[in-house]
């Protein structure tokens, strides 16, 4: 054996440590008596462990266990012992596929079908192999913010080149989203998944940013800080699901969810001067529209209280005219059959009304007293009768 304790002459024993015998310095690469003890020997040092020896007792062990003659194995425990390294081996092929995942079970590389949950069978490597993804958990990829963990927490820290885009008015946004993915449940998707792409997590992560960056580009600032968040990532995750299914990858975008969207982190707070500003301004624009929403109605209703007064007035002159002109006619009529009488009653009414609001003086010039006729004022009686009470 390469080192075994020759018991020799003279004390000078063999092995990988020198001398052993006489020597207390010897006796094994610890030293004489200072290395650790095996077996049960006496206190004095033990010998390092004899290999062969060990070899030669499992070799008999196995020929007590095995048929054949005393000098080997024989041809029927070699058989017998290559029948059961190939049971061993052929029970290597079975596998569990917990739930929530699916096995994809491969011979020399070639995919052979899909298994469901429990206890499946395939030839053992290197005939087959088995993949088991999981096609019911939600992968979350993160684009913009790095996530590291902490000694008590989980930290973040922003990816500029990652987060920061150009918009559409030649603007630059900081954003920062996620994207939530799943495995096509499908046995096309599932091979897809597992053969056509190398990295996905990557290939989502590349995808998504480039997919944020062609609809960002095409959006305004304004727009993109405000009301266009729920479109924009809308429109993000169809066009992350139409350009994954031309790569063939086997993956299905369940959620695009915007995190922060904020201007650069160097012009951050004269943005948001701005953005004051432009506040005031609204403000400022919807006080007066409601303002002239409230003088415009009563400024028409005006006018068309105006013109409906000027339109009443006009249809009743018109009216009073036309019966006037038709009262006339009338009279004409009568005072072309007599034109004497009418002349003489237009004369009475006429003197009638005029002398009907001047003082009386009854004149008889057949009279006596100088043709002069006595004339109680009645009225004016009743009017001082009237004062008196």
């Amino acid at each position: 054996m390469p080192w075994s304790n020759q018991s020799g002459g003279g004390g000078n024993n063999g092995g990988p440590w020198g001398n052993s015998g006489g020597n207390k310095g010897g006796g094994g690469p610890w030293g004489g008596g200072g290395g650790p003890q095996r077996g049960g020997g006496n206190g004095g040092g033990g010998n390092p462990p004899d290999f062969e020896e060990i070899l030669k007792r499992g070799q008999d062990q196995l020929k007590s266990v095995l048929p054949g003659d005393g000098g080997g194995l024989g041809f029927k425990g070699v058989l017998f012992a290559i029948l059961v390294a190939v049971l061993i081996w052929m029970a290597t092929g079975l596998y569990r596929v917990n739930e929530g995942y699916v096995g994809v079970p491969m011979v020399f590389g070639k995919v052979v079908g899909q298994t469901g949950p429990g206890l499946n069978y395939n030839w053992p490597y290197p005939i087959g192999t088995v993949e088991t993804p999981n096609v019911q958990g939600v992968r979350e990829t993160t684009i913009g913010l790095q996530q590291f963990s902490g000694r008590s927490s989980v930290n973040t820290r922003d990816v500029p080149e990652e987060s920061l885009m150009l918009t559409g008015d030649e603007n630059i946004v900081d954003v920062d989203f996620k994207v939530q993915w799943v495995i096509q449940n499908t046995p096309t998707g599932v091979q897809e998944f597992l053969f056509n792409i190398q990295n996905p997590e990557g290939t989502v992560k590349a995808v998504a940013e480039s997919a944020m960056r062609e609809v960002v580009g095409s959006s305004q600032i304004d727009a993109i800080l405000t009301e266009s968040r729920t479109p924009i990532q809308v429109a993000v995750k169809e066009l992350m699901q139409k350009t994954l299914d031309g790569y063939k990858a086997g993956i299905q975008i369940s959620n695009v969810q915007m995190q922060k969207v904020d201007p650069p982190a160097q012009v951050i707070e004269a943005f948001r001067d701005v953005q004051a500003a432009r506040a005031d301004q609204e403000r400022v624009q919807n006080e007066a529209q409601a303002y002239a929403n409230k003088i415009v109605p009563e400024a028409r209703g005006s006018a068309a209280r105006v013109s409906e007064r000027a339109q009443g007035y006009r249809d009743k002159t018109v009216a009073e005219a036309n019966g006037q002109a038709q009262r006339f006619t009338k009279i004409y009529e009568e005072y072309a059959k007599s034109p004497d009488v009418i002349r003489q009653r237009l004369y009475l009414e006429t003197m009638e009304e005029v002398l009907s609001k001047n003082s009386k003086i009854i004149i008889d010039g057949n009279g006596q007293q100088n043709g002069v006729v006595p004339y109680l004022p009645l009225d004016q009686l009743n009017k001082r009768a009237g004062g008196n009470n």
